[in-house]
């Protein structure tokens, strides 16, 4: 059986979004990553690659790579200061990803 092509034309760009979004949170780490900087946010603390050094167990190279899959997937925002990098949360995105998840109940 094949499904046609027009019945997903409309919705190609969510489509994508979601698989970009599932993709960067597919991995533990990247969730466990994700839900410490919106707490930090939430109590508004600015939040470091340090900081995360810190609170994780991994190395610095360990901790990049999972923090640019989310900043890659526009899951998080990324502020430059002086010589640092600060990471926020993209709530707007993360309400989307919520939105067209609730579109896949059937």
């Amino acid at each position: 059986m094949r499904i046609r092509k027009d019945i997903f034309d409309n919705e190609e760009n969510e489509i994508l979004l979601t698989a970009k979004i599932s993709d960067a949170f597919a991995h533990p780490v990247r969730i466990k990553i994700l839900k410490y900087i919106l707490i930090n946010n939430s109590q508004r603390n600015p939040i470091h690659n340090k900081d995360l050094v810190e609170f994780f167990d991994y190395s610095q190279s360990t901790i990049s790579q999972h923090v640019k899959k989310l900043v890659d997937a526009d899951v998080l925002h990324v502020k430059r200061k002086d010589n640092f990098s600060e990471y926020y949360v993209n709530i707007g995105i993360m309400g989307k990803y919520i939105d067209m998840l609730k579109k896949l109940e059937l």
